[in-house]
């Protein structure tokens, strides 16, 4: 019996048909199970050290509007993960291994729901930010997002409209919400710079 192709709340139209393709690839591909695994599992790792690559980058620039964009980062990371747990208990969407026959489930299952990705959202969030303040390491950033979106869905631990959406709103919430505190973002750093802790802001001289 084919899966029902109705959609709910956060599901692109054709999110279903798209997912039981990428599973019956996962399905043809043993021999991918393992990289995709761990990428999906603890890539979030990577992210954490791009953050603190942006920093560092962006301090031994010393350019305070790079150093105000890179502490950003993070906080617009956390702002958004925070912000998707009530979006994703408002939606409400199942996991697709709970609603579909016969998925290939190449991760832990989780009792949360789906939509939108936690992942998705992080490497979005953390993509956006790094953009921010060093766009050619913000581009590179991008482009481990987008595997980490495809990977999510290659596990079968989501459905396709779970992660896109997920970057787009994860970019989303670090790109507006540093347009709206720029300004204070780099008065403060401005002015930290001249305490004990510019070490974290400018290399010495």
């Amino acid at each position: 019996m084919q899966p029902s192709m109705s959609t709910s709340v956060g599901q692109l139209p054709v999110d279903r048909s798209w997912f039981v393709h990428l599973n019956s690839f996962a399905k043809a591909t043993p021999w991918l199970h393992a990289g995709f695994r761990g990428y999906a599992e603890v890539g979030v790792v990577l992210f954490a050290a791009v953050l603190v690559w942006s920093w560092w980058t962006a301090r031994s620039s010393r350019d305070l509007s790079a150093v105000s964009a890179a502490l950003w980062a993070p906080a617009g990371t956390l702002l958004a993960v925070g912000l998707n747990q009530p979006l994703g208990n408002w939606v409400r969407e199942p996991r697709p291994y709970t609603t579909l026959r016969h998925v290939e489930v190449l991760v832990a299952r989780s009792s949360d729901f789906s939509f939108p990705s936690d992942h998705a959202v992080m490497a979005g969030a953390v993509a956006a930010g790094v953009w921010l303040a060093n766009r050619r390491l913000g581009m590179l950033t991008a482009v481990a997002a987008v595997l980490m979106a495809f990977t999510r869905v290659y596990v079968g631990a989501h459905y396709p409209g779970d992660v896109v959406l997920g970057l787009l709103f994860g970019a989303a919430v670090t790109l507006f919400g540093y347009l709206m505190l720029r300004r204070v973002l780099e008065a403060v750093v401005t002015r930290l710079a001249d305490t004990p802790v510019r070490v974290l802001l400018s290399p010495s001289v």
